[in-house]
């Protein structure tokens, strides 16, 4: 339905530039026409005149006159459209029985002039000429005239045959529109059956171009495009989903099975305790895991960072090794520092990321090593990189590092303190501020950072 309504708009705006074309095409051609058709009754008066005018002028006596009146007479009757009178002060040289409202008329100006006589729907079209006296005749008035009806039928007629025309023409244009546009749709037709027939739900067919025009393709390849970005996030969507329900699955099951324990007999008050602050533990992993997927729900409907403050990233690193004073002091890991740059951040943002680095490089090292934080300031891009020492990473792994619970590791290793969110929610802070992250493992070193623009804000 929705084609055949394109095909109905094409066939209406085909039915319009139609009309249009028709409408001046033959206004301009009646208009001409008519011109032509109304100068008719002139051009024939005169041509009568011109015939006439040199006998009426060269005899001037009676009997001369009454071979003129007689021819005079055969003209009238043998063209019943014409009528001639001549007005004279002497009855024998009168023509034509002229009541009043003729003498009335023949008193006017010479030329061409319309008469309506009684009775009569088209007014006469009448050449009033004075002829001079002659010999015996005196000075005349004549007055040839033409009835216009024949030349209004005329027009009339071709007016209707022009309207008759030019509805069939608008007719024939909207049917033969609606065809042309069926067969020129014909191909969005088949492309339209086939995504129908795509496979869902991971949506892995793709629409053929080869069999369709040129001005398609684009929108083929569009459309192909976009299906491939749904596979990818439905295959993401369906990991992150399997990921979600084992990591919140540990932390439930561990809370129901050393609940159901405890309420197996009674025990001391000091037992219960320990469960219930061995189940505190589980709740803060599951509210952590809880609030860290909220906010990469909310960075994936494309949040900015929107309170922007111009600050030293050195400045925010020591702050961020502050907080975690502790962490590295339990792990015996020491951070150097080196470089500055100015940005434009959201603080408790930026530091979130910092942070989530920092655990990721005290995770991976050995005791007594040490983790290197360097910021770089670059023409185009801010880098803060924090590099450690650890197991080199293979190259197929790194473009997933930042993934949603993604781990090199495929037996989970130290889940129970990390649960796989913490590079994601880096990335997904670095493009909240229009930047991005990096990874790379080179020389017994895995580095892991994030670009930031130089002026954000």
């Amino acid at each position: 339905m929705r084609l055949n309504a394109i095909a109905l708009r094409l066939s209406l705006l085909f039915t319009l530039v139609a009309l249009l074309v028709f409408v001046l095409i033959g206004g301009a051609l009646y208009q001409q026409v008519d011109k032509s058709i109304a100068r008719l009754p002139e051009a024939e008066l005169e041509a009568r005149y011109s015939v006439l005018e040199s006998s009426i002028n060269r005899f001037g006596n009676p009997d001369h006159w009454a071979k003129i009146s007689a021819k005079l007479k055969l003209l009238t009757e043998e063209d019943k459209r014409i009528r001639f009178w001549v007005i004279s002060p002497h009855p024998d040289y009168e023509f034509g029985d002229a009541d009043a409202s003729v003498r009335t008329f023949a008193q006017g100006p010479e030329g061409i002039r319309d008469l309506t006589l009684p009775g009569m729907s088209s007014p006469l079209k009448v050449l009033t000429s004075d002829v001079p006296a002659k010999d015996q005749r005196p000075a005349l008035r004549f007055l040839i005239a033409i009835d216009t009806e024949t030349f209004h039928q005329t027009q009339h007629h071709l007016l209707i045959a022009l309207i008759s025309l030019a509805i069939i023409g608008v007719v024939l244009a909207s049917l033969l529109g609606y065809w042309v546009a069926r067969v020129g749709l014909k191909p969005l037709i088949t492309l339209s059956e086939e995504a129908q027939k795509l496979a869902s739900p991971r949506l892995s067919g793709r629409l053929r171009v080869s069999p369709l025009p040129p001005e398609l393709d684009q929108l083929v390849n569009a459309f192909n495009a976009t299906l491939d970005r749904v596979e990818q996030a439905y295959t993401r969507l369906e990991s992150f989903n399997a990921d979600v329900a084992h990591e919140l699955r540990s932390p439930l099951t561990n809370l129901i099975g050393q609940t159901q324990v405890a309420l197996t007999r009674g025990r001391s008050a000091e037992h219960y305790f320990e469960v219930l602050q061995s189940n505190l533990e589980e709740l803060e992993r599951l509210r952590s895991i809880i609030n860290d997927m909220l906010f990469l729900a909310s960075a994936d409907q494309g949040s900015k960072a929107c309170a922007l403050t111009r600050a030293w990233l050195a400045d925010e690193v020591a702050t961020t090794l502050d907080y975690l004073d502790f962490i590295l002091e339990d792990a015996r890991v020491q951070v150097q520092v080196s470089g500055d740059a100015q940005a434009s951040i959201e603080t408790p943002h930026l530091r979130r990321a910092l942070i989530n680095l920092l655990n990721n490089a005290v995770q991976h090292t050995g005791a007594g090593q040490q983790i290197d934080v360097h910021i770089t300031q670059g023409p185009e891009r801010i880098s803060i990189s924090i590099s450690n020492p650890g197991a080199p990473i293979a190259d197929e792994h790194l473009p997933r590092l930042f993934e949603r619970f993604y781990r090199v590791d495929a037996a989970r290793h130290n889940s129970g303190s990390n649960h796989g969110l913490g590079l994601a929610i880096v990335k997904a802070i670095a493009h909240m501020h229009g930047g991005d992250v990096f990874a790379y493992s080179r020389d017994g070193m895995n580095t892991f950072g994030l670009h930031l623009p130089p002026h954000t804000a």
